[in-house]
């Protein structure tokens, strides 16, 4: 190998944005809060060597979407954020009225009203070894990011799930959004691997869990939408928010409860309806468990209630909603 040279600022930099120049359809623009600015160059949204983020996995996250110009549940989110940073024994980097304006500003340089959007808290830069006390934050940052919708035929596309081989996590971390998705990311290479949409994990109990990214609900041939309780789980917003709506249709007489409860395997296969709640899946029906069909292999109309109610929950009149544009 001949020697390899000690490049210039300019060089580098080009070189990056060779490098990443396929990713600008990706993403949008990126806030670090080593700068305290913004920037639209995929090339030059990265995150320090020395920060403890991708050192050591330490700092936690949220994923949100922005539709139609608004963010959705913002306040949940943040809400939850500011949970994990306690979770982990960090303080958020700033007041969370603070953070929005700051994601809001964001989004609105990366120019898409239809988005994702990801708040990373890093324990923070100037440590390469384990010693939390040793960091020097924590640090913000925001990435802005394309919004890919699983749309088939106009619809949200059915999913094939199946329970995972893939050890749950323990509930102290289950239940903090931590950046350390290892266990995460080999459920979703599971799922790959398999043919399949999403596994579902298994808790400590022989209970349902949850998906590497999303959570999951059942409807019960007594017509109640159960999902997991949140012990061994992180809380989903999307699951937490369409429950909720689901008192809806408890009141007209659709569903006899909307709660959660403990839901083990065997249940699962007797249900009438799946479903998988999440930021990019909303409601989206399983229509295949553990490769059989669910009811009658269709999406059902519990499905199709709560992903109604969830839309209206989108809509400008909705209190869920920040003006971003």
């Amino acid at each position: 190998m001949k020697n390899l040279p000690c490049l210039e600022n300019a060089e580098w930099l080009a070189r990056l944005s060779k490098s990443r120049g396929g990713l600008s359809g990706t993403l949008y623009a990126m806030y670090s809060g080593l700068t305290g600015g913004i920037t639209v160059d995929p090339a030059l949204m990265s995150i320090p060597a020395d920060d403890h983020l991708p050192q050591r996995g330490d700092g936690v996250f949220e994923s949100l979407k922005c539709l139609n110009g608004r963010l959705y549940n913002a306040n949940a989110h943040l809400e939850r954020l500011e949970l994990s940073c306690a979770g982990i024994g960090m303080a958020l980097p700033a007041p969370q009225a603070e953070l929005l304006k700051i994601i809001c500003a964001t989004v609105r340089a990366g120019g898409k009203r239809d988005c994702l959007i990801r708040i990373l808290v890093s324990r923070g830069t100037e440590n390469m070894g384990i010693d939390p006390a040793l960091c020097k934050g924590p640090v913000l940052y925001v990435i802005v990011y394309r919004y890919t919708a699983r749309i088939e035929n106009g619809k949200l596309k059915p999913a094939r799930a199946a329970l995972s081989t893939v050890p749950i996590k323990p509930p102290q971390y289950a239940t903090i959004k931590t950046c350390n998705y290892l266990p995460n990311v080999l459920m979703k290479l599971e799922a790959n691997q398999r043919g399949l949409d999403f596994v579902i994990s298994v808790d400590q109990n022989g209970n349902l869990g949850e998906g590497a990214t999303e959570n999951i609900g059942i409807l019960t041939p007594d017509n109640e939408l159960l999902m997991p309780t949140p012990d061994h789980v992180l809380s989903g917003t999307t699951a937490r928010r369409a429950l909720d709506l689901a008192k809806i249709l408890v009141t007209d007489g659709t569903l006899k409860a909307a709660e959660y409860r403990n839901i083990t395997p065997a249940q699962a296969a007797q249900a009438k309806e799946i479903f998988i709640f999440g930021t990019t899946t909303d409601v989206t029906p399983v229509v295949e468990w553990e490769g059989g069909p669910v009811g009658g292999g269709t999406p059902g109309p519990v499905a199709e209630k709560l992903l109604s109610l969830l839309k209206t929950d989108m809509t400008p009149e909705s209190e869920t909603l920040t003006e971003v544009f």
